[in-house]
């Protein structure tokens, strides 16, 4: 069995504005957002990034109920990570598209520039550069 990671679900307020937020912020295409806006997706290689409004019926009743974190110095239990070639013009990017800078880009350790910024929703978005670039095709 060798499955294929398919979606990562991002829990938000707004569907069509974190849709809209992440396509302008972080450069991604839409790839469809339904008519009841209760799902969207975005454009991003093999795995999609997908949305959906914090609580709804389908998931709640099966799955429990989505917590946020009680103040602005928590932060939910998951981190988006993003590969650019130029994490600067990326990260400045994001912060002009409305992104709330958290760390701007800095070399680390273990040879990635890595910066950090906050959605619409205080999601912890990494923006980082690729420790080994990806082959050309």
């Amino acid at each position: 069995m060798n499955p294929a990671f398919a979606y990562t679900v991002v829990y938000v307020k707004d569907v069509a504005k974190s849709v809209a937020f992440y396509a302008r912020a972080f450069g991604y295409n839409v790839r469809r957002i339904d008519e009841s806006h209760r799902w969207g997706e975005l454009e991003s290689g093999q795995t999609t990034i997908a949305f959906t409004p914090l609580h709804q019926h389908e998931t709640d009743d099966l799955t429990g109920a989505v917590r946020t974190p009680e103040s602005g110095q928590d932060r939910p239990p998951v981190e988006v990570c993003f590969a650019y070639r130029d994490v600067d013009a990326a990260y400045k990017r994001a912060v002009e598209s409305g992104a709330v800078p958290v760390s701007e880009p800095e070399e680390k350790e273990w040879g990635q520039k890595v910066g950090y910024v906050r959605d619409l929703d205080g999601i912890v978005i990494r923006m980082g550069s690729y420790v080994q670039a990806p082959k050309q095709d």
